[in-house]
C-alpha cells in the first residue's frame, strides 16, 4: 500500500509531530508499505531529513511562536489544490500525524475530502468539534459525560469593547469564576493540545498573567474547575476501548515536560475496580460517539477521590511517540506498535 504520511505543519506540537509521524512511518515500512512523509512546513522530506528530525527529538518546551513563524504558516499555507498534490494525491491512505492547528482542527480533513483521499482519524466535522475544548464539553453534558464546570473568558476585542463587542472587565470575571467555580482553576487555549499555554491558577492575582498567555495560543480561551484527583486516559480504536492507564507526573499536572521528557512521568495500566474502570470505558465511548469520532483517539480524565470521573478533553491525533499513551496502552491489551499502525491504516475512511 502506498501511504502518506502527513506530519510536522506549523502548530506548536509541530516536534511531538515529527517524532510520532516518523515512528508511524518507519513501523509501516516493517510491514511491507511503500511510506512518504510529507511536511506542509518542507514537503516531502527526504530520508537523509527525516533522520535528522528523529534525531532532534522531542525539547521539553514547545517550539516558540517565533520560530513556528519563521516557517511560514498561516492562512494558504497548506496548498488549496490538493488534488494536484502529488504525494498526497496519489496515495491509497493519508496517515495523519499532524497535532494542533489545521492538522487537527479539521481544515486539513476537509481538504482531504474534497481531493477524494482517503485518510486515518475522524472526519472534518469531529475533529473540529474535538478541537473546541468548550463545545466538546457541551456535547459531553448533552451525552451524559461527566466534565468539569467552566467559563470563556472575554476575548481582547471584549475587554478593550472594540469591534462592536459587549465591554467586559477582567475584574468583573475575575469575580465570576472566584463565585462560580472556586480556585484553583486550570486556564487554556480552548483549541490547542499538550498543554502549551496552559496554566493552573490558585490566587485570582494569578489570573491575568493566565489568560494573556494562553491568547497567545488560541483566540478563545477556557477557565475550567481544577479537579484534584488521578489523571487517567482511555484510548480508543475504532470500537473498541483500550485499557485504562493512570498518569503520575513528577510535576504539578502532566505538563508538556512531563509528556515528552523520559522519566518526567510514571505511566502504567491503572489499578481500579471492575466497576471503575467499565464506568470509564463507557464514559470514553461514550464521548468519542457524541463527537462524531473515528479510527483512534484518547479520552482524558480525572478521578476525584469520591470516585467521580470528569472527562478532561477527546484528543483525535494522539501523540505515537516512544512515551505516548495510545502505544502503552496498545501494547498492554497486547498490539505492538507496528500491529497499532497497520490498524489504524486499515480504520481510514472518507468524509
Amino acid at each position: 500500500m502506498n501511504i502518506t504520511v502527513l506530519l510536522g505543519g506549523f502548530s506548536a506540537e509541530r516536534d511531538v509531530s515529527l517524532a510520532s509521524g516518523l515512528r508511524m512511518a518507519e513501523a509501516l515500512r516493517t510491514r511491507g508499505h511503500a511510506v512518504t512523509c510529507v511536511d506542509p512546513a518542507e514537503g516531502p522530506l527526504s530520508r537523509d531529513r527525516e533522520a535528522a528530525h528523529l534525531a532532534a527529538g522531542v525539547g521539553t518546551r514547545p517550539p516558540s511562536l517565533e520560530q513556528l513563524g519563521k516557517l511560514g504558516g498561516g492562512a494558504g499555507s497548506i496548498p488549496p489544490a490538493l488534488a494536484e498534490w502529488r504525494d498526497v494525491k496519489g496515495a491509497d491512505v493519508v496517515l495523519l500525524a499532524l497535532h494542533g492547528g489545521q492538522g487537527e482542527d479539521g481544515t486539513v480533513q476537509a481538504l482531504l475530502d474534497l481531493a477524494g483521499v482517503r485518510y486515518t482519524g475522524s472526519g472534518h466535522l469531529g475533529s473540529a468539534l474535538a478541537m473546541d475544548k468548550h463545545l466538546s464539553k457541551v456535547l459531553f453534558r448533552a451525552a451524559d459525560v461527566g466534565t468539569a464546570d467552566w467559563l470563556m473568558a472575554p476575548t481582547p476585542a471584549e475587554t478593550a469593547g472594540g469591534n462592536g463587542a459587549p465591554r467586559r472587565s477582567r475584574e468583573r470575571f475575575a469575580e465570576e469564576v472566584e463565585h462560580r467555580l472556586g480556585l484553583p482553576v486550570v486556564v487554556k487555549p480552548s483549541k490547542q493540545g499538550s498543554t502549551v499555554g496552559l496554566t493552573v491558577v490558585k490566587e485570582l492575582a494569578q489570573l491575568g498573567p493566565a489568560l494573556d498567555l494562553a491568547f497567545r495560543y488560541d483566540d478563545e480561551v477556557m477557565v475550567e474547575q481544577f479537579v484534584a484527583g488521578r489523571e487517567l486516559t482511555v484510548g480508543v480504536l475504532g470500537d473498541q476501548a483500550l485499557p485504562v492507564l493512570e498518569i503520575i507526573p513528577k510535576n504539578e499536572i502532566y505538563d508538556y515536560e512531563a509528556k515528552y521528557t523520559p522519566g518526567m512521568a510514571e505511566e502504567k495500566v491503572a489499578e481500579l475496580g471492575d466497576g471503575a474502570r467499565a464506568r470509564l470505558e463507557e464514559q470514553a465511548l461514550r464521548a468519542f460517539r457524541a463527537l462524531k469520532l473515528r479510527g483512534c483517539a484518547r479520552i482524558d480524565f480525572r478521578m476525584d477521590e469520591l470516585g467521580n470521573v470528569y472527562c478532561l478533553e477527546a484528543n483525535t491525533l494522539p501523540g505515537m511517540t516512544a512515551l505516548s499513551l495510545i502505544p502503552q496502552a496498545a501494547a498492554a491489551a497486547g498490539i505492538l506498535f507496528p500491529e497499532l499502525c497497520e490498524r489504524i491504516v486499515q480504520l481510514a475512511g472518507r468524509g
